[in-house]
């Protein structure tokens, strides 16, 4: 993995934790605003603390700077939560990449972390807590976006019955057209030569996700012609809208 940003080791209210430079940061994420105005602004509508996510100090002094010329501004060091969090709220292509490089620098490192050490040390414990209730916060969100459609979905398999291939695109909220594709593409349905109707592949009736409708109509020379229709059971049709929803994802 490329080192976008560096990430060090600094001791932070007594505690050893993984930083990195402000500046490093600012200026990967192309931020528009000058460095001290960025990160002050920053601190001041975040809350974040000095001393718990953040530490400041002076640069170290060079040429005329030692005999009393400009100055730099500070330096910061921020603890890769804040880091995170400064990341995120950029809300552009770059946050984004910031964000992920953090998090997968975190998930490296805690391949060897031994978790006995963690549980003395109060600062590393606050990190996974705060990783975990991130990943708790993103399935919470994606579980609560899906349950409508899985509710609906149970409740589907569990009825009696089944559907024609109209009926189930109602069903689904597709075409009847984009239904009949997917289902050949997939190999539920085909169509025997010089035949117009459509029939299941036997193993799907086997798996219970199709069946056949057989009915008896009656010709104008009173003969009786056998009619059979692919039918979606609606074990099929949970099977079929799961498909379609990871399609979508």
């Amino acid at each position: 993995m490329n080192e976008l940003i560096p990430i060090s080791e600094h001791s932070i209210n007594a505690a050893r934790v993984r930083v990195c430079p402000a500046r490093a940061l600012h200026k990967f994420l192309q931020v528009g605003k000058d460095f001290s105005t960025w990160v002050k602004a920053r601190i001041e509508q975040y809350d974040f603390v000095e001393g718990q996510d953040y530490v400041v100090f002076d640069p170290p002094k060079k040429g005329n700077q030692a005999r009393g010329g400009d100055r730099r501004s500070k330096e910061y060091l921020l603890t890769i939560e804040m880091a995170k969090e400064l990341s995120m709220v950029e809300r552009n292509e770059k946050g984004k990449q910031a964000r992920q490089y953090f998090l997968e620098c975190e998930r490296r490192a805690k391949t060897a972390i031994d978790p006995i050490s963690v549980l003395g040390d109060a600062t590393a414990m606050r990190s996974l807590l705060l990783t975990y209730t991130e990943k708790v916060i993103s399935l919470e969100q994606t579980v609560a976006e899906q349950a409508p459609q899985v509710a609906t979905l149970h409740r589907i398999a569990a009825a009696d019955g089944s559907l024609c291939m109209r009926d189930a695109a109602k069903a689904l909220q597709v075409r009847p057209l984009d239904l009949r594709r997917w289902l050949v593409a997939h190999g539920w349905i085909y169509q025997r030569p010089g035949h117009n109707g459509w029939l299941a592949y036997q193993d799907r009736i086997q798996q219970g996700v199709m069946c056949h409708k057989v009915t008896t109509v009656q010709r104008e020379d009173g003969s009786d012609k056998i009619v059979e229709q692919a039918r979606i059971t609606p074990k099929g049709i949970a099977r079929i809208g799961a498909e379609l929803a990871k399609a979508a994802a």
